[in-house]
């Protein structure tokens, strides 16, 4: 009956394009918002294909409307990740950082926690910013986990970099991983001392654990976030005061800003009650 696709990525737009094309009813979620890169442009393409939104904030949900969209298909219940967050421990898994490739890191010890990704309207910058993050961190040599970034443009370059660092440099504070599951991410992420780099997460799933964030660059500008994140550029000095910053601040307090426990059975339970429909006409031609 209906197609239901989240976020912003590739994958989700090359299915809502499908869908619309099949007359299959399509509803999105994290729809209205805004952030840097190319994920900006296809977020709100998937918008325009959808023909019910249920979008994380009530500034994403204005958006939505004003974008042409009729207001009762536009349903604010916040974001699902807040469910998940909900369950996440203040104890990780003694074996959890046992797969991937570097030092060995002690998970009930503080550790750093990075994700950076390619900024791909600037991807030619993405080696001289996690150069420069690399080197702050090599500095402190504090025990860190990286998460290997995405398949956008420019992703080589950062996966270069890393690479050189593992393969020719001592290293006893570094430990690589390909990915987590979402709910063992989030525990990875509530656990960490602060996180640091350019993703999504950070901005979203953070607010709900209160985590010290350094969100560097450019990839989530005009991002809504909570009082737990710090933006810095991606200089080297910038990076290195704004981690000394957010590590001086602590922990922050939980934010409802995305939404809070419960939004994934508001939403279920609407979904429930939506019928299907496919023709979608620009609301302006109503008022």
């Amino acid at each position: 009956d209906f197609l239901l696709v989240i976020g912003d990525r590739f994958e989700a737009l090359g299915a809502v394009i499908a869908a619309s094309y099949l007359n299959i009813c399509v509803i999105h979620i994290q729809g209205g918002e805004v952030s840097g890169s190319i994920d900006e442009s296809a977020r709100h393409a998937i918008t325009k294909f959808s023909h019910y939104h249920f979008p994380a904030t009530n500034r994403s949900a204005e958006y939505i409307i004003k974008m042409g969209e009729k207001p009762s298909t536009v349903f604010n219940f916040g974001c699902p990740s807040a469910d998940v967050a909900a369950k996440t421990s203040s104890i990780l898994d003694s074996q959890v950082f046992d797969h991937g490739v570097g030092a060995k890191i002690d998970p009930s010890k503080p550790y750093y926690l990075v994700v950076f990704h390619p900024v791909t309207t600037e991807y030619e910058r993405s080696a001289e910013a996690v150069k420069n993050l690399l080197s702050v961190l090599i500095e402190l040599r504090h025990p860190t986990i990286w998460l290997w970034p995405n398949i956008d443009a420019g992703t080589d370059l950062i996966s270069k970099e890393l690479r050189k660092y593992r393969e020719i440099e001592e290293n006893n504070w570094l430990r690589l991983f390909k990915n987590f599951p979402p709910e063992i991410y989030l525990n990875i992420l509530k656990n960490s001392k602060c996180a640091l780099g350019n993703s999504s997460s950070f901005v979203r799933d953070s607010s709900f654990l209160g985590t010290p964030v350094v969100l560097i660059g450019k990839r989530q500008i005009g991002r809504e976030y909570a009082e737990n994140v710090i933006i810095s550029d991606d200089t080297s000095e910038q990076i290195r005061m704004n981690l000394f910053q957010a590590i001086r601040k602590g922990v922050s307090n939980i934010s409802n800003l995305y939404g809070e426990a419960g939004s994934s059975k508001k939403i279920s339970d609407k979904i429930s009650q939506l019928e299907p429909y496919h023709q979608k006409i620009l609301n302006y031609i109503y008022e």
